[in-house]
């Protein structure tokens, strides 16, 4: 026996269920006229119908999908900045020797504007990042990223993270710095060469987070104030921040 899916089923029913309203109508009032009168109505109305559901209606729906996504998304985000990006940056940004010059564009404010986060987003996306980690700096960042090597995997076993490119990015270059540091037993005799190889594989992973970084903080500073105010008494670029509220 075939067994009908649940929208067939469906289907079969409210067409038998409009069949059985007209034929009611027509036994009850009569004039046959009336009823194929209505009966070519309702089938003239029908595109329109159509059109409102699977354009208008779907894409409300796909809106919210999207927004709904977006939300989870940054939950992920805000997560891994809290166990592994924010201590990161605040390593790597004590060793660029370039900072000075974007230090002050990186400390957001909570009257900045979108505008003002795009034209800081264009400033940093053309930077020239000086990071540089000696060997017993790699050790200490070895160490670091080992330990949140099971927290990083977990993140990407999340299907969220599918929708936004350049966060998995981002995750790529930390794990591929990770991978390279755990691969060498002996920092401390690594050639220059090495050392060299390693440093281009931090400026990656950093120039990566300081923008998801920025990013971030405009999604804070939009949907929630006061993860955006924590955000910015502990922004890893401001020399003077800190938890504590003093004003």
């Amino acid at each position: 026996m075939v067994r009908l899916t649940w929208e067939t089923r469906l289907g079969i029913f409210l067409v038998l269920a409009s069949v059985a309203i007209y034929t009611v109508k027509f036994l009850i009032l009569g004039t046959p006229e009336n009823t194929y009168y209505y009966i070519f109505n309702a089938l003239g109305f029908l595109p329109i119908n159509v059109l409102l559901v699977t354009l208008i209606l779907n894409q409300l729906l796909t809106v919210r999908a999207k927004r709904d996504k977006l939300q989870k998304l940054n939950m992920v985000i805000g997560t891994f900045f809290s166990e592994v990006g924010t201590s990161l940056l605040v390593r790597l940004s004590d060793r660029d020797a370039g900072l000075n010059a974007i230090r002050c564009d990186l400390v957001v404010r909570d009257d900045w504007s979108e505008k003002e986060f795009d034209e800081v987003r264009a400033c940093i996306t053309d930077h020239t990042y000086q990071v540089t980690v000696d060997a017993g700096e790699l050790g200490e960042i070895r160490s670091f990223l080992i330990q949140k090597r099971p927290f990083l995997l977990r993140l990407l076993e999340n299907p969220v993270l599918l929708e936004h490119e350049h966060f998995t990015e981002v995750l790529r270059a930390v794990f591929h710095l990770a991978d390279e540091l755990e691969r060498r037993d002996d920092l401390a005799h690594a050639p220059a060469t090495d050392l060299a190889h390693l440093n281009n594989d931090v400026n990656r992973a950093y120039r990566l987070l300081i923008v998801q970084w920025l990013d971030y903080m405009a999604y804070l500073k939009e949907n929630y104030p006061y993860l955006f105010s924590l955000a910015m008494r502990t922004n890893p670029f401001d020399e003077r921040a800190s938890p504590v509220v003093r004003e």
